[in-house]
């Protein structure tokens, strides 16, 4: 009886040292903190930029659509643009499909 006893007095005093168990989650929230900083944050900053620029589109702007082309703007809606790729070659594209809003070409680049 008292070897029993010793026994689960010594498994008590084991179990004792052991860390709590919200301390196994902590890597898992580091991680996911690591993850919002380095990825998430900084491309939703970049999104709410995007949005901002082709909110601004106005008339006579220069724009890069999803597929790759240069176009000037001739006219804007709510949801739509009319584009102008070249001489006499006009198209009407939906805003949402615009990648860039391209500087005038007079500027200089930031690195130059």
């Amino acid at each position: 009886m008292t070897s029993q006893l010793l026994f689960t007095l010594a498994q008590a005093a084991a179990a004792g040292d052991a860390p709590p168990a919200w301390m196994q989650f902590l890597p898992l929230v580091a991680m996911v903190g690591v993850f919002w900083f380095l990825i998430l944050r900084p491309q939703m900053k970049r999104q709410k930029e995007l949005q901002n620029k082709i909110g601004g589109i106005k008339k006579g702007d220069q724009v890069l659509t999803g597929g790759g082309f240069l176009a000037k703007v001739l006219k804007v809606d709510e949801h739509y643009v009319d584009l102008e790729l070249g001489p006499n070659v006009k198209v009407k594209a939906l805003k949402s499909t615009i990648a860039d809003v391209v500087p005038p070409l007079g500027s200089s680049a930031a690195n130059d």
